[in-house]
């Protein structure tokens, strides 16, 4: 079992040290069994989803993926918990992290920014795993570039007529209904012009034309949108909001992308430990040197400095309520770029048998790779970082010259 200290932090309360403790028992039982599934084809990627999917909605746990008034446990989301469960899950299976993950990603901007109607007609099946859940912001020449995404919805009467395309989106294919991110005010320039609509996966139109062949196998895909109807009433917040809704949403899912590499590390961190242990090389474990010692020593350094950032992104949010960008982004790009470091020292470790197909380490290393660049790519993170402190210092300088 990875090393559990990290529970008695005061970032955590009691209740998450009580779900930690389930959570990891439901899952040793559930997802432990799927852990070493990876379909070859596209239906047997969905219909591991789908299963993924009903477990955890079986077991309760999607429960935490959306408000209580729509079938959630908690009134608002719990950052930490949803951490704690992306780290629990990633330790086990990629895709059942990311079966979990989506349906809190994918309803986000409805459970923040969506009317009384259109959460109590999504949240609760979504909840129940009746309903599989997407996030459609990518475009094939707008990834990092929100503000230059082109797919657009134009106002008819009561509905809204949407055009475009989206790429390499989660569940893609997949989902029931997609958020998509659209531009509907033409005379708005960059993000200020930007919305977001609710639409369902069956509406005329609408249409999966790719699925896409990644390295870590998860549901992708390229979705079109040729003349979608879709009602006004099916619009979060306002005409313009979509920028601010889609960061807000990040805001909150992005510290557990930082927990999910952490999952990651410490799976590897435990199986580095062990073939250190087990492996005997001239005439001792591979334990026994030191400079063996010193890469274990490295890695267990790297995981507590992420879990650091993560947990602290994690409780600030869920404690003061505002916007943790900046710790986010930390978090997010420590414990991304560092889990590949420690995963690579694992497969180093491991030696030959660390790059075969289908052993643990090998499949942590095509796993952790993706979490660099989905919701905010290591150099964005940077990016942010950086205008956050730059702009705290224009803010003090600013306060000394009013005074």
């Amino acid at each position: 079992m990875p090393e559990q200290t990290y529970l008695n932090w005061p970032f955590l309360e009691d209740s998450h040290r009580t779900l930690a403790a389930e959570f990891r028992t439901w899952a040793d039982r559930e997802i432990a069994p799927l852990a070493e599934e990876e379909p070859s084809d596209d239906a047997g990627l969905d219909a591991l989803a789908r299963e993924l999917v009903r477990r955890l909605a079986e077991g309760g746990w999607l429960r935490y993926s959306v408000p209580a008034p729509w079938g959630g446990i908690h009134e608002t989301l719990d950052v930490r918990a949803l951490c704690l469960m992306r780290e629990t899950l990633a330790q086990y299976s990629g895709m059942a992290d990311f079966s979990f993950v989506m349906q809190g990603l994918g309803t986000g901007p409805i459970s923040l920014f969506g009317s009384e109607e259109i959460r109590s007609k999504y949240l609760p099946d979504v909840a129940a795993g009746k309903r599989i859940a997407a996030f459609a912001l990518s475009e094939p020449e707008s990834g990092s570039d929100v503000a230059a995404m082109t797919t657009n919805a134009r106002r008819d009467g009561d509905d809204y007529i949407l055009n475009g395309e989206k790429t390499l989106i989660s569940n893609g294919g997949l989902a029931h209904q997609y958020v998509v991110f659209c531009r509907t005010e033409d005379d708005a320039p960059g993000a200020r012009g930007l919305s977001a609509l609710v639409v369902d996966a069956d509406t005329p139109g609408l249409a999966c034309t790719e699925r896409f062949d990644v390295i870590a196998p998860h549901p992708l895909g390229r979705i079109r949108f040729e003349d979608c109807r879709v009602p006004a009433s099916h619009l979060l917040g306002n005409p313009g909001d979509g920028f601010k809704i889609a960061m807000s949403s990040l805001d909150v899912f992005r510290s557990t992308v930082g927990a999910a590499a952490l999952g990651f590390a410490r799976r590897a961190h435990d199986e580095a430990i062990a073939q250190a242990r087990s492996r005997l090389s001239f005439g001792k474990p591979l334990a026994d040197y030191q400079l063996i010692q010193e890469k274990i020593a490295d890695m267990a350094l790297k995981i507590d400095a992420a879990a650091l950032l993560v947990y602290r992104s994690a409780w600030t949010k869920d404690t003061q309520g505002t916007r943790v960008t900046r710790e986010a982004a930390m978090a997010k790009l420590y414990a991304t770029e560092s889990a590949q470091e420690v995963i690579d020292q694992a497969v180093q470790i491991w030696g030959g048998m660390g790059v075969v197909v289908g052993s643990t380490v090998e499949r942590l290393y095509r796993e952790i790779r993706a979490l660099r660049i989905y919701e905010g790519t290591s150099e964005i993170q940077k990016l942010i970082i950086a205008g956050q402190a730059i702009a705290a210092v224009e803010a003090e300088e600013a306060a000394k010259a009013a005074e």
